[in-house]
């Protein structure tokens, strides 16, 4: 019943003539006390709802490959270590190829709805760039951000299943690299400047053309500005091992590159030119030795036709002349000749003249005398040919020797073939072998048996003569021996009576002394007669006269 009707009559019960009592009608303005609460909540739930709606941040989706460690109502979205937002459900797509999560952002975070914000689940990973997320292993996965820059909004994206390796906040540039392949490079490997790393591998993809790859670099400020229009990059990566006819070399950047690879870079004398800029496009090299060469200027292709074993031959093997690498072998054939009936082994070589010195090489193109065609057949007439040699004894490598041999037989070569066919000479080990190959021929024609029979027949010979002179010594000893030496002491006796004649004081000394003596005096007196009868040759007849007469 409502306070505003009025209740009938009651007749009187008091029966003494008691007061009736009086009748106060209630004000139809004033409300109940009973809706003052709802009221109140009313007021407070719309108050907290309009500050909800004012303090609510947008709401995205993201997509990932797996929901690992991924919780709804648990897992936050942080930009460096700042909670931006927390996810709010999960859920597998239609195609059940991935999972979206909804995400809602903090209003301070509307900015990260740009279209181009990069999100990704931050877990413990070991990568090329190193071991990251190891915090997440109390914590607990979460979802990291990196802002956009783009002024188009979007409430839908596709996560990132590896941390990228720069972010926008990064300070530096970006650098294109060419290279025939990607060798143990990885996103993340690191970019070394003297040893020192100064940036990574950003990304990697291969050409369109299927004939290479592009690399992206990054490199950190303020080592950027070491990067000029001369700067050479090359390989880095693991052990750059050669073992050539030079022997063996060893080359390395550091013990990292030995696992994760690397870039290296400089310039030539450390000289870089003009500071390049962003996305300035280079050549990747090989090695630090390929990157750092000088200029080789045009290479020329020359074909090589060899007659002997190319063991040991190999595609890259040095072009050499008198010590100096002019290029390198490409590739080894063999072929049949048809005239000469035998196989041949045609060597690909790929020179570059001007490494001869750009003196020699200018010669003549100034006035356009001739061509380096025409330069080479010069050459061939002088006597240059190729020529294989041993590089080295150990690994039994060869490589390719251009010299000037003046005694080679003439030869020309057709400047009308493409490539050049540069003639060849045997190797000097080859003409030795073909030399004993030739005085073993000669020797096989030698009659070794009919000589070993004449031989057996004189050693017989000689055998019988010998035992003859055995005889003849035993009875030299047993017969001859004692008469020679009964003679021997007849001898003995002999001397020493000749010895006692002969001596100064012997007698027969004296008297033979005494007879010279008085035949001189003898000779003196015929002397004196000679003398006389030369001057009076009368006295022969008349006789001597007599003094005085």
């Amino acid at each position: 019943m409502s306070d505003n009707e009025q209740v009938p009559a009651v007749p009187p019960s008091n029966p003494q003539g008691a007061p009736r009592p009086r009748r106060v009608r209630q004000r139809d303005w004033l409300p109940s006390l009973v809706w003052v609460i709802p009221m109140v909540a009313a007021v407070i739930g719309l108050t907290l709802v309009f500050k909800l709606m004012v303090d609510r941040g947008p709401e995205i989706t993201i997509s990932f490959r797996s929901a690992e460690g991924l919780e709804a109502g648990k897992t936050q979205v942080k930009y460096k270590d700042v909670n931006i937002g927390t996810v709010q459900a999960i859920r597998l797509s239609e195609d059940r190829t991935h999972v979206l999560t909804t995400v809602k952002l903090t209003k301070e975070a509307k900015s990260f709805t740009a279209s181009d914000t990069r999100f990704w689940v931050v877990r413990p990973r070991v990568a090329a760039s190193g071991v990251s997320g190891i915090g997440t292993l109390l914590s607990g996965a979460y979802i990291a951000a990196d802002a956009g820059t783009s002024k188009e909004s979007a409430d839908e994206f596709a996560g990132l299943e590896a941390p990228p390796i720069i972010t926008r906040d990064a300070s530096g540039k970006q650098f294109v690299l060419h290279a025939d392949d990607l060798g143990s490079l990885d996103i993340g490997s690191p970019v070394y400047y003297r040893r020192m790393v100064v940036g990574q591998v950003a990304a990697y993809e291969m050409n369109t053309d299927g004939k290479g790859v592009t690399l992206r670099l990054f490199i950190n400020a303020p080592y950027d500005k070491f990067v000029g229009v001369n700067t050479r990059f090359w390989h880095a990566s693991g052990f750059d091992v050669e073992l050539n006819a030079s022997g063996f070399k060893l080359h390395t950047q550091a013990l990292a590159t030995v696992l994760l690879g690397g870039v290296a870079f400089r310039a030539p004398d450390d000289e870089f030119g003009a500071v390049a800029g962003e996305n300035t496009e280079f050549q990747l090299a090989a090695s630090e030795e390929a990157a750092l060469k000088p200029p080789d200027g045009p290479g020329e292709t020359l074909l090589l036709y060899f007659h002997q074993s190319v063991r040991g031959l190999s595609p890259g093997a040095v072009v050499d002349f008198r010590g100096v690498a002019l290029g390198e072998v490409k590739s080894i054939g063999i072929e049949y000749d048809d005239k000469a009936r035998e196989f041949v082994m045609p060597v690909l070589i790929q020179v570059y003249p001007e490494r001869l010195g750009r003196k020699l090489m200018s010669i003549g193109r100034a006035t356009q005398k001739y061509d380096d065609r025409q330069r080479l057949a010069y050459f061939v007439g002088r006597g240059l040919r190729a020529q294989l040699r041993p590089g080295n004894l150990l690994t039994g490598q060869i490589y390719v020797a251009l010299d000037f041999f003046p005694n080679a037989p003439p030869a020309k070569i057709d400047l009308s073939k493409t490539p050049l066919e540069l003639p060849t000479i045997p190797a000097t080990l080859d003409e030795l072998q073909t030399q004993i190959s030739e005085i073993a021929r000669r020797l096989s024609k030698v009659p070794f048996d009919e000589i070993g029979a004449d031989l057996r027949k004189t050693m017989k010979t000689l055998n019988r003569t010998l035992d003859s002179a055995e005889k003849l010594t035993d009875s030299l000893n047993n017969d001859v021996a004692p008469e020679v030496t009964a003679a021997m002491k007849d001898v003995r006796k002999t001397l020493d009576s000749a010895n006692k004649t002969l001596s100064e004081d012997a007698p027969l000394q004296q008297d033979l002394r005494q007879t010279l003596k008085e035949v001189s005096r003898a000779a003196g007196s015929l002397r004196i007669l000679s003398d006389y009868l030369e001057r009076h040759p009368e006295s022969l007849i008349r006789g001597k006269p007599e003094d005085g007469k």
